[in-house]
């Protein structure tokens, strides 16, 4: 595998990574569950503008921006676990539980993300992949541990339950990442972000000052908008295990920020799990899969270059630009190439 593969889901867990101390700088002022509502709800309409700005520079164009009426229910599925379920049970959980506990749960995410991939949504993998993913969960767990905090609690289930959620958002996800990224992420932000906002609004949270709110909607966008944007293009071109292993990498990055803003001598523990997930991020690297395939006919729209999966011709004028975006059709392929559980690779392998 590539760096200019893993670039997409390694620049989405840095972003969102940087959006965890910097929320922290608002989380005086602002309720956990609108902070969170905030976020999303920056991330929407950040990305609604640019949309709305490449339309304008681009009016007419072979691809609609649009949702395939099909893959709508994958998307609102999306949106319900991991936008609207996840953070009330996280909020909710915080609550009953301590900061430490909470840092070390949060790891779930990535576990249950991996599992339900391979063996609900049958994604392949390989010893190396899983040796990848145990690496960077165990630099996770060493980066957020704190043994004289850390317990089991009501409040630790319901953090599990959070993680879970946003297992199955990504998993869902996946289903509707041939779609226009910049899309499906505003979407998100948009419904999952009025919501939370909404129902932190209707238990009684006073609605925030200009400055504080201005702030979180800000961050939303960079932290959120930006960061899913790209994660969604991972899960195109890796599938959701290998997205969401190199995401996991992104608390890594918060404690980078995190020393910046509050300057401190690194721990023992921070070096040892950033050799873990450095570790874990080469396996990743270091993957190579290749067997006979065949690609079954499909027809789908994304953006791609014309190369031995597409070889189709254009019904409309082309003046030979690339990579570009339209509705195409694939025709049955056997090949042989490495590859991976991107949009065009999703097949079964032989036990």
């Amino acid at each position: 595998m590539s760096v200019r593969s893993a670039a997409p889901a390694l620049g989405a867990a840095l972003l969102f990574g940087a959006s965890t101390p910097l929320a922290k700088l608002l989380a005086g002022d602002l309720s956990p569950l609108l902070l969170a509502g905030l976020l999303y709800l920056g991330s929407g309409l950040g990305l609604a503008a640019l949309l709305m700005l490449r339309r304008l520079r681009s009016p007419v164009g072979p691809a609609p921006s649009r949702i395939p009426r099909g893959e709508l229910p994958w998307l609102l599925g999306a949106i319900s676990f991991g936008g609207m379920l996840g953070p009330a049970l996280l909020m909710w959980g915080l609550t009953l539980t301590d900061g430490a506990t909470a840092s070390l749960l949060l790891n779930v995410e990535a576990v249950l993300t991996a599992l339900l991939a391979w063996i609900v949504f049958r994604e392949n993998t390989d010893r190396q992949v899983v040796w990848g993913m145990a690496a960077i969960v165990a630099g996770g767990l060493l980066l957020s541990w704190e043994p004289a905090g850390a317990r089991l609690s009501t409040g630790a289930l319901l953090i599990v339950a959070a993680c879970l959620c946003w297992a199955v958002d990504n998993n869902l996800t996946r289903k509707v990442s041939a779609n226009d990224a910049m899309l499906v992420a505003c979407s998100k932000g948009l419904v999952a972000g009025t919501f939370n906002t909404l129902l932190a609004l209707a238990a009684g949270v006073a609605p925030p000052g200009a400055a504080p709110a201005a702030a979180a909607l800000a961050i939303g966008f960079l932290g959120y908008g930006l960061s899913l944007t790209l994660f969604v293009i991972g899960l195109r071109t890796l599938g959701t295990a290998r997205t969401g292993a190199y995401f996991s990498v992104a608390p890594l990055f918060g404690v980078l920020l995190s020393l910046a803003l509050w300057p401190q001598p690194p721990s023992l523990m921070f070096w040892a799990a950033a050799a873990l997930m450095a570790l874990g991020v080469g396996l990743h690297l270091r993957e190579r899969h290749e067997h006979e395939h065949t690609h079954e006919p499909t027809w789908h729209a994304h953006r791609h270059r014309h190369d031995a999966h597409h070889r189709h011709q254009h019904d409309f004028a082309w003046d030979g630009t690339e990579p570009h975006t339209h509705e195409h059709r694939h025709e049955l392929l056997t090949h042989r190439h490495p590859h991976y559980p991107d949009i065009h690779h999703r097949h079964g392998h032989a036990p």
